[in-house]
């Protein structure tokens, strides 16, 4: 059972190594980053979606961005498209399960807004679905998945594929890349302007 929990912790740590290694991916999550901070100083919003547990993923990241991730600051808007039962429902019933995402956006997104697709596999329809119905709306489209990219890749603006085939790393590096968004964006708009490192360090420590 050691040598089991070992291998699991270092498949986790390969994967991420491999990021830490490679320029390029530093790069690409640079421009996401930007992106993110423009679509905040612009007025506009960030929006999320996925199925499962990337579907969690989206959630845990509109978290977030509206109430706090390092500090205290104002409250950020993002909207995380799995939350609402009787919208999801109406949806899927109404139009099948593969518009649960895209009729969202097409109700809720705005030209300017961004959107980050989560798909482990990059085949999820609905959020290809999702892709199609932002570029129709001018809304930014960011797309996090596993290594391949899948279909989804040819659909977004940018996509960071994570140099893994097994879902559990995919995801977990996935909520890495959103983590740094989120501490980029804090630090880009308030980093400076709303509490001091002590204060934030002081804050961290009592939650």
């Amino acid at each position: 059972m050691k040598d089991f929990i070992k291998k699991q912790i270092d498949q986790s740590y390969q994967t991420k190594k491999l990021l830490v290694e490679d320029g390029n991916y530093h790069q690409l999550i640079c421009e996401v980053c930007e992106k993110a901070i423009e679509t905040y100083q612009n007025g506009k919003k960030i929006l999320l979606a996925g199925n499962g547990g990337s579907a969690a993923d989206a959630q845990h990241l509109a978290g977030e961005l509206v109430s706090r991730f390092y500090f205290d600051r104002p409250g950020l808007p993002a909207l995380a498209l799995t939350t609402d039962t009787s919208i999801l429902t109406a949806i899927g019933n109404d139009y099948g399960y593969e518009s649960i995402f895209s009729r969202q956006i097409e109700a809720n997104g705005y030209q300017g807004d961004l959107f980050i697709g989560l798909s482990t596999s990059g085949n999820s329809l609905n959020v290809i679905k999702a892709m199609e119905a932002c570029k129709d709306k001018g809304i930014i489209t960011v797309g996090l998945t596993g290594i391949t990219g899948g279909k989804l890749a040819g659909y977004c603006d940018y996509c960071i594929k994570v140099p893994s085939a097994e879902t559990p790393r995919i995801q977990e590096t996935h909520i890495l890349i959103g983590h740094i968004i989120c501490a980029a964006i804090e630090d880009a708009l308030f980093g400076k302007n709303v509490l001091s490192d002590e204060t934030k360090v002081k804050k961290n420590r009592e939650d």
